[in-house]
């Protein structure tokens, strides 16, 4: 009997397993007071896709680099992304009671002890950064471009003007995408050009997976935005239709859920332009995953 091939989502579950089993013991030995220590593993290890690490490895993979030797930067993208969770989730920010399907952390340990939960996986996720086996070079050039794209003028900036226009009478389409491109864009797109970097990629593979992410990153966060709107509460692990709710601005908003759907084929299709060199299992994993971005809201 012919064995059948696999989803892209159990194809993306495989490489996550990789993620979740280096998680697993990533913050043993830290010297971590016990409440907080669980406070940060209760957000770590609550599932999700792992996206950013998945993507880090992959293109490392592609550009020569062993999945071993740059496991422990991969995963710093998900102690990063895992930080950013917590902190938006806060009153203070979004106030999200759930996140992917469970109590917000701070409706677990309170306010403060969430605070220092995020603050210290975004601590830790440094010292990962440098546990790597490759040239001390391609390290520092690596942990350069994560600093940026996690910082002010990357996801901490993206964050800070989505509460600018949050309840703002009106937001043009560049100003939501600039704001999402540092937002949620800026980490995805350093994931793969990491990846690249931590390689040895020369500068055009270098660039085009950057562009991929660049362009995922696009496409990921205009069918959040859809699935805000026409979602699974369920499936998705958060309240459906919160982003009106809470006076945001976002994609369907703007421009109506069928030109959404068509800006995010546009940008998958980008995406896949630059995938074009790429040759192999593992890009073809790329291709099937860039597709089933906008294959979720069709």
């Amino acid at each position: 009997m012919e064995r059948s091939m696999p989803t892209v989502k159990e194809e993306l579950g495989q490489e996550a397993a990789k993620v979740e089993a280096w998680l697993a013991g990533c913050l043993e030995g830290r010297g971590i007071p016990p409440r907080l220590r669980e406070a940060m593993d209760y957000s770590l290890r609550a599932g999700g896709k792992r996206l950013r690490p998945v993507l880090c490895l992959t293109f490392a993979a592609l550009c020569g680099a062993r999945d071993e030797d740059v496991t422990p930067f991969a995963g710093a993208f998900e102690l990063i992304h895992t930080y950013s969770l917590i902190h938006d989730d806060l009153p203070a920010m979004d106030d999200d009671d759930l996140r992917r399907g469970k109590p917000s952390n701070h409706k677990v340990f309170g306010e403060a002890r969430a605070i220092l939960a995020g603050d210290g996986l975004l601590t830790e996720a440094f010292a990962c950064m440098f546990a790597v086996k490759v040239p001390a070079e391609r390290v520092l050039a690596a942990a350069r471009l994560l600093a940026e794209a996690a910082g002010a003028g990357g996801m901490v900036g993206g964050q800070d003007l989505d509460m600018e226009y949050t309840g703002a009478a009106r937001v043009s389409p560049e100003q939501l995408a600039a704001m999402h491109a540092m937002k949620t864009g800026a980490l995805i797109r350093a994931a793969c050009e990491c990846g690249a970097v931590l390689a040895g990629a020369d500068e055009e593979r270098v660039r085009r997976a950057r562009d991929f992410g660049a362009h995922v990153g696009a496409a990921f966060q205009i069918v959040d935005d859809i699935l805000d709107v026409v979602g699974d509460e369920k499936e998705i692990g958060k309240p459906v239709g919160s982003d009106a709710e809470q006076g945001k601005h976002t994609w369907p908003s703007l421009v109506g859920l069928e030109r959404s759907r068509c800006l995010a084929e546009e940008r998958v299709a980008a995406a896949l332009d630059a995938l074009s060199p790429f040759r192999g299992p593992r890009a073809d994993f790329l291709r099937r995953l860039a597709r089933y971005i906008v294959e979720r809201v069709q």
